[in-house]
Order: C-alpha cells, then sequence, then structure tokens
C-alpha cells in the first residue's frame, strides 16, 4: 500500500462557513461564493498551470435516463481530438455536474498529469442526478446510462471506447465501485476519492465481484468516509494497488492534491495493450 501525505495540511480538513456544514465537495450552485472558495480553493492555487486541449460540454439524450444530459469530454493539450484514446469516465459527487469540470480545472489536471509522463487518455463524464449513480424506482437508471451508452458515445467520438476506467469522487467514488461490481471487467482499472459507502450496503455486500480490478483509493483522514474506506479495503479480496491517506476533509482542495497521482495510476493500466 502507499501512503500519500497531501502538501497543503493547513489548509484542509472539515470547516463551517456561515453556518454551513462543509461536507460534499464541489460547487451546489445555492452556496455562495465565500462557501465554494473553502471547497474549491483559488484557482491559481489549486489548479496546474497546463495547457487546456480540446474541451466539450453538449448534450445528449439518454434512454436509461429518459432525459437529455450534459455530456463533458477532455483531451490533453497536443493529442488533437482525441481520436483512438483510451478514457476514463468521470463520476460527479451528490453537488457537481460535468458543467463543473471546467471549473474544477480537470482539463489543465489531465494535461499536468501527462505533461509529467502519464498515458495519454480522454476525460468523459455525463450527468448522473443528485441522488445516486443507482437505478431509481421511476425508471431513471444513470448505472445503465454510463455501463450501456456510454461507450457508443465515446465511440461515436472516435475515443477507444474498448479502453475505459471510472473514476469518481463522493457518491460518484461510490457509485464507480458499485459499477466495478455490477459489470465486472467493463473497466479496466477503477479510482475512488472517498467513496460515500458505509458497512453492509451493496458496494460492501459484493466487493469480491472486484478480485481482478486494479483499484486506487484516496480518502483525507480527516474525511467522515475514511473508516469506512478503511474497513471497505480490508475486505476486498484483494489488496488495492494504492489507498492513499493523508490529513485533509472531504473538499476538492484536499482532491486536488491528489489527482495527478489518480491521473497516472489510471493511464499506467489504459496505456497497456489489450489482452485477447
Amino acid at each position: 500500500m502507499t501512503e500519500s501525505v497531501t502538501r497543503r495540511r493547513m489548509l484542509m480538513g472539515g470547516a463551517a462557513v456561515a453556518g454551513v456544514t462543509i461536507g460534499a465537495a464541489a460547487s451546489w450552485p445555492f452556496w455562495p461564493d465565500r462557501v465554494k472558495n473553502v471547497l474549491v480553493g483559488p484557482p491559481e492555487v489549486y489548479i496546474p498551470d497546463a495547457e487546456v486541449g480540446q474541451v466539450t460540454l453538449e448534450s445528449v439524450y439518454s434512454e436509461s435516463r429518459g432525459m437529455d444530459v450534459d455530456l463533458f469530454t477532455a483531451v490533453p493539450a497536443g493529442y488533437g481530438s482525441g481520436k483512438g484514446l483510451p478514457v476514463v469516465v468521470v463520476c460527479h459527487g451528490a453537488t457537481a455536474t460535468p458543467a463543473d469540470y471546467e471549473p474544477f480545472g480537470l482539463p489543465q489536471f489531465l494535461t499536468a498529469a501527462v505533461d509529467a509522463g502519464a498515458e495519454p487518455f480522454v476525460l468523459a463524464g455525463a450527468y448522473g442526478s443528485a441522488l445516486a449513480w443507482e437505478p431509481q424506482p421511476n425508471g431513471d437508471d444513470p448505472q445503465a446510462m454510463v455501463l450501456t451508452e456510454m461507450p457508443r458515445w465515446l465511440h461515436e467520438r472516435d475515443f477507444d471506447a474498448s479502453r475505459c476506467a471510472l473514476w469518481g469522487w463522493s457518491m460518484g467514488g461510490r457509485g464507480v465501485l458499485r459499477m466495478a461490481e455490477v459489470d465486472p471487467g467493463w473497466a479496466r482499472v477503477v479510482a475512488a476519492f472517498a467513496p460515500a459507502i458505509s458497512e453492509g450496503d451493496d458496494v460492501f455486500t459484493d466487493a469480491d465481484a472486484l478480485v481482478g480490478t486494479p483499484l486506487g483509493f484516496w480518502v483525507g483522514t480527516d474525511d467522515s468516509f475514511y473508516e469506512p474506506v478503511q474497513k471497505f479495503v480490508a475486505i476486498l479480496p484483494e489488496e488495492p494497488e494504492l489507498n492513499s491517506s493523508g490529513p485533509g476533509g472531504h473538499t476538492r482542495i484536499y482532491w486536488n492534491d491528489q489527482t495527478i497521482e489518480a491521473f497516472t495510476f489510471l493511464g499506467s493500466h489504459l496505456g497497456r495493450a489489450s489482452v485477447n
């Protein structure tokens, strides 16, 4: 296992501003800017100084969700349209949407990781609701959207849909683990930032389905999900390739410090040739 200590210790951890408790990260639109800044931090500090490649945000119809959803894609700078590149599918937390991915600096993180030696890939993510990446009683199924519709959307954009990974944080971190259990082998590798899991839920119950899937975990020691994540790691059928922790809370300030490492980890698996 690898333990990673973040570089901005003094800025991390849980926080409360103007009576609002900072739990789930990202940019819930009704939070005032002073609260968002605690979560996200000034862009010049928390986003790498790297070029932005081709970025798109478009609307596509999801049959699994019964609605139009935003679809975000980002290609590392220097790789044109990203034709033929593998893909890391992004699953957001409860308070984010794909429209937040560019303000979060994900295109810069992607280029910075590739510039630092990571195998190149495309980031792609569609909106999966504010509830869960799970089938809902009303027929809305963001999980099926990723597993059955996303490959087609990626192929239509000339990306290599045969080489996919999953990456998510908080609710999305739980979602990517669950998808890897529901459809083993769909993702070559999975990275989860502070997955919102708890003992006894389906992710714990079906942990054995993750055998053979390379896994990476990143969670702050001040995060409320730190203990559940460590308990989950302890019951996995195989030790994860990475289980990184350090001082920090359930915030993008902490997660941004881990993103280049996570992208390097994901790319190391996506860059390998298919085994026939």
